[in-house]
């Protein structure tokens, strides 16, 4: 279903249908508005002690993935150039689980899925405007904390949360409008990733270091989460989450952070676009591979 809607989003910026424009308004819309409402529309979905529990468990396993990247950025790029070296351990910190990891873990592993996918997106949240913005620049710490406080996807968490230990009753004209953009989460942002597949050469992709970095994003990453989180006999829809937004391709901010400090801007573009590709056969295989072992 998902690659379906790709090769829609594909056909329609063929087409000339879809503008370089309206993709990046269509993002702000996503990002800003479609996400918020699914991340708070899955904490209203009948939470138990349990299912908090889990949400604390999702957040621990977390900031271990987090620590996992860190040790990969130390070991992995040392042979790459400075330049692009950048932009890998960036994108490493930060993939585009964000954009695309949530709409697929509703999809897979329904809304308690979203709700603990949401709740592992903090810590994400919090190195991606710390140590991942500092690969690029010295911003202050004040800005970097500013932009963290007031980003919609986070108060979204915060007013679920709030809506756990103090429920109340939204009017059924609110609650049925979240719900309906909330619906649009896995259908937009698979439209997005579509459009921007249609600006690929296809000579112009192949690069090894690209192929490099997709090895570990996409394959060995999950694969040594997978393995950790069975181990340690992590309640298996929470196992699912974890392993599903680790595996997630480049995220598209790496450009733009490149293009904005005179990094590699071309290199990390085409780092998305060969990742993103790669991942439309990976993500499937990872879903299956968790559906044979039980896992969600």
């Amino acid at each position: 279903m998902i690659l379906i809607l790709i090769i829609i989003g594909f056909g329609v910026t063929k087409a000339g249908i879809m503008s370089k424009k309206t993709r990046v308004d269509l993002t702000d819309i996503i990002l800003y508005v479609v996400l918020p409402c699914n991340i708070f529309n899955s904490f209203n979905k009948g939470t138990t002690p349990d299912v908090l529990r889990q949400c604390i468990v999702a957040l621990i396993a977390a900031f271990g993935l987090q620590l996992l990247y860190i040790v990969i950025n130390r070991l992995a790029y040392r042979r790459i150039s400075l330049e692009r070296r950048v932009v890998l351990q960036y994108a490493t910190i930060v993939n585009n689980a964000a954009f695309i990891g949530l709409p697929v873990i509703g999809s897979v592993l329904g809304p308690t899925g979203v709700m603990y996918g949401s709740i592992a997106l903090i810590p994400m949240r919090i190195f991606m405007w710390t140590m991942g913005l500092t690969l690029f620049t010295d911003m202050e710490l004040k800005k970097r904390v500013k932009v963290l406080a007031t980003h919609p996807c986070m108060w979204a968490v915060f007013i679920g949360f709030a809506y756990i230990f103090v429920p109340f009753e939204l009017p059924v004209i609110l609650s049925d409008s979240i719900n309906m953009v909330s619906a649009c989460a896995v259908v937009l942002p698979m439209f997005v990733i579509g459009s921007i597949l249609s600006d690929v050469n296809p000579r112009d992709i192949i690069d090894k270091d690209c192929l490099y970095y997709s090895l570990f994003r996409l394959i060995i990453i999950p694969a040594i989460m997978l393995g950790a989180l069975m181990l340690l006999r992590v309640d298996k829809l929470v196992t699912g989450v974890i392993v599903l937004l680790s595996a997630m391709p480049s995220s598209t901010t790496s450009a733009m952070l490149s293009e904005k400090y005179g990094r590699d801007s071309n290199f990390a573009a085409k780092n998305i676009i060969v990742s993103t590709i790669l991942s439309i056969v990976t993500l499937p295989l990872i879903a299956e591979v968790l559906k044979w072992l039980g896992v969600g």
